[in-house]
């Protein structure tokens, strides 16, 4: 590995020998494991006393060489026909996480790993060990996916032996995520079918460590039934791997099955269980679930990496244009959020797999690698060795600043972001100064695209909102032009956004990094283009164009009125349209997924202390562009979490009503909404569809003390993700006497 990867770097090849050889012939001498001291340990050292100067590499075991190999790599300055060691460089280092590894799902729904070979999953599987990661995730050819992909090189089975045999060729751990899919496993036939099925994969595979059977998503079996199945299945993967673990989460149980889980765990302490998971979907933080497992089954972390929102650990308070835009999928390095997360979580664990749908999610793997043996480590310096490593040792700094700066591109409101450009402007020096070689590394390419595409939304972002506005201006001016006038010149503005020629160079840039990224990488960022399973996983050029303000609503709206044959009615409507947040005198409006028009919403604690959002509000999104932009945000509670809104300074004597716009991904979710805690406004109703705003009274007793509190809940002890309970616009409007 050593020799292949400076031969990449460099084109010089260094000859293998068994003994020192004389002379001043620099040497890097790789001693043989000493099986003492910590498990994976190793110590460098260089010593250039002598004439002919050397680097000494010793392991505690046959890992620690090779993170001894990974992390000498990542120090050393290469360039073409030069290789350089700081003469400083004394290391010696053991992990704190025993546990340090990433799911490699090879499936149509990652948008990149379904059209990898097994030479390029090599190459992957090592460019992990480099950054420290021991484990790797498989997954079964029957998962909550499609059988097959028009990109797959070989047959799932047959790649996941492969994967499975090169992990053990460098001594990495091999996980299974098994999930267990059947509709009934209290039925025997349907356990015996599953035992047969998941041996079989048990036989084939050369190395397994240890399975992990996901409690949802997918899956939905009680815990009774499913602990049952896990036992034979123990026994079933016993007979192939004798020392291989078995691992369960409680993913998307509901409080009653959550209950249930807890309970067999501390009255039956099943010993055929090796640990439990913590991963996306579970009602209760890692602290309590550390809290409510027995101890003497370990924890391991599952954390979702790869996706920036509707999420475990979503971005937070990510602008709209983004979210409807660049998607869930998106190339997303995030390294300072996934060390806040680590820091804050990782106590409660032996260690990490994470969550992982792609490559997209690369930067943040090395970070969650890197911190998994010290996390205290300097993230950007993490990053100035994944620039230097992956890019070349000019690009140390300058491509670890860039990727800082593409996550402040997505800190804040958008429009006020003028940090965007700046992004782009670095990243264009880089792309100009860059040589071919370089254009073509993949690592690159996904940066170039993030860059490129935040600035073209931004750009549009800007434009569009100012075309609104000047829409809506021209309405306000209905009165005295006329209906029909007002709204035809208001359409002609908001039908500029097709016809802005200077934003075109941007987004031809998208487009080509795209191809290149389907080339070097199989990223598949387009359905018709790149034959993407979906365009909700990753394949974001097919969103680039999305509206980014309410012109399909608003030309929707004046067709509407234009059929009304009274110039007061189409005179009234427009009214409503450009008055549309004004609450009346005495009032209040809030647009709760807009971040800065929210000041009666209780936010909870800040993101460093809740990344998960389980005890706080978070702006979620659901997309629908011929909807209001105001409907496609909302707040959001999960679980059983209220969402809350705060009032002050009512008039005491006075009478209130509430308007509001139930909207977001979860229709179907019933909501109750409660004064101070005791006050039913209304109980637990279906939300009305199409989405609209519906209005109630606020009992004279909620508001008489000035002040009022409002509390949505959905309904309680549900399982599955936790949402439901999410409210997007909200008028408290003051009746008149």
């Amino acid at each position: 590995m050593l020799v292949e990867e400076v031969e990449k770097r460099t084109r010089i090849r260094w000859p293998v020998a068994a003994s020192r050889p004389s002379g001043s012939v620099p040497v890097i001498w790789i001693e043989r494991p000493s099986g003492a001291g910590p498990a994976e340990g190793y110590r460098i050292r260089v010593d250039d006393s002598a004439a002919a100067p050397a680097v000494f590499i010793s392991g505690n075991d046959a890992r620690g060489l090779l993170f001894a190999v990974g992390y000498l790599l990542r120090s050393m300055h290469m360039s073409a026909e030069k290789v350089t060691v700081a003469a400083a460089l004394h290391v010696s280092a053991a992990p704190k996480y025993p546990l340090r590894g990433h799911q490699l799902g090879y499936r149509p729904k990652t948008n990149s790993y379904d059209g990898w070979s097994l030479p390029m999953w090599e190459q992957y599987i090592r460019d992990l060990a480099v950054f420290g990661a021991n484990a790797i995730e498989l997954i079964p050819p029957r998962s909550d996916d499609d059988a097959w992909s028009p990109h797959f090189p070989l047959p799932p089975m047959e790649t996941m032996v492969g994967m499975s045999r090169l992990a053990d060729e460098y001594g990495l751990d091999v996980w299974i995520w098994y999930p267990a899919m059947d509709k009934d496993y209290a039925d025997p036939k349907t356990v015996a079918f599953a035992l047969y099925e998941w041996g079989e994969v048990f036989r084939k595979l050369p190395r397994i460590d240890a399975v992990f059977v996901p409690g949802g998503d997918p899956g939905h079996t009680e815990p009774k039934y499913l602990m049952a199945l896990l036992e034979k299945q123990t026994q079933n993967l016993h007979r192939y791997h004798p020392k291989a673990q078995m691992w369960v989460s409680p993913q998307s149980f509901s409080q009653a099955w959550l209950d249930e889980f807890l309970g067999i765990l501390r009255t039956q302490q099943p010993p055929w269980l090796a640990g439990v998971v913590f991963g996306p979907q579970i009602r209760m933080s890692l602290a309590q679930l550390r809290a409510a497992v027995p101890a003497r089954y370990p924890i391991r972390h599952y954390p979702d990496i790869t996706h920036s929102r509707q999420s475990q650990y979503p971005v937070q308070d990510w602008d709209m244009a983004y979210a409807a835009t660049e998607g869930r999928e998106v190339i997303n390095p995030r390294p300072l959020d996934e060390a806040r997360i680590f820091r804050l979580l990782q106590r409660y664990t032996i260690g990490f797999i994470t969550y992982s749908e792609g490559c997209n999610d690369d930067v943040n793997k090395a970070v969650w690698s890197a911190l998994g043996w010290n996390p205290e480590a300097d993230v950007t310096d993490i990053l100035r060795q994944y620039s230097r490593y992956f890019l070349g040792d000019r690009y140390a700094d300058d491509f670890a600043q860039g990727l800082l700066a593409l996550e402040r591109n997505w800190q804040g409101p958008l429009l006020a972001n003028q940090n965007v450009e700046t992004t782009l402007r670095q990243f264009q020096s880089m792309e100009r100064a860059a040589s071919p070689q370089d254009l073509l590394n993949w690592r690159f390419q996904q940066a170039l695209y993030r860059a490129y595409y935040d600035a073209y939304i931004r750009a549009r972002l800007v434009a569009e909102t100012g075309d609104e506005q000047a829409a809506i201006a021209r309405l306000a001016e209905a009165p005295r032009t006329g209906s029909l006038s007002a709204m035809a010149e208001a359409e002609a503005i908001l039908d500029r956004a097709a016809e802005r020629r200077p934003f075109f160079a941007l987004r031809d840039r998208v487009f080509m990094l795209a191809e290149a990224l389907f080339q070097s990488i199989r990223m598949q960022l387009s359905v018709p283009l790149y034959k993407a399973i979906a365009v909700g996983r990753g394949a974001n050029l097919d969103t680039i164009d999305m509206p980014l303000n309410d012109r399909l609503w608003l030309k929707a709206r004046f067709a509407e009125l234009r059929r009304m044959p009274e110039e007061s009615d189409r005179l009234n409507g427009i009214d409503a349209i450009v008055n549309w947040t004004n609450p009346g005198p005495g009032g209040f409006y809030d647009d709760l997924g807009d971040l800065a028009r929210q000041p009666h919403l209780v936010r909870g604690p800040v993101f460093e202390q809740d990344p998960a959002f389980l005890q706080s509000s978070l702006v979620s999104f659901s997309y629908r562009p011929e909807y209001r932009k105001s409907w496609w945000t909302y707040a959001e509670s999960l679980n059983d979490t209220p969402l809350e809104m705060r009032y002050r300074d009512l008039d005491p004597a006075a009478h209130y009503k509430v308007r509001v716009v139930y909207a977001g991904d979860s229709p179907n979710t019933r909501i109750r909404l409660v004064a101070n805690g005791n006050v039913e406004v209304h109980p637990l109703l279906q939300k009305p569809s199409p989405v609209r705003p519906i209005e109630f009274d606020i009992p004279a007793e909620a508001t008489a003390s000035g002040e009022l509190v409002l509390q949505w809940r959905r309904e309680p002890a549900l399982g599955g993700n936790g949402r439901g309970c999410q409210v997007a616009e909200v008028w408290l409007i003051k009746k008149s006497q």
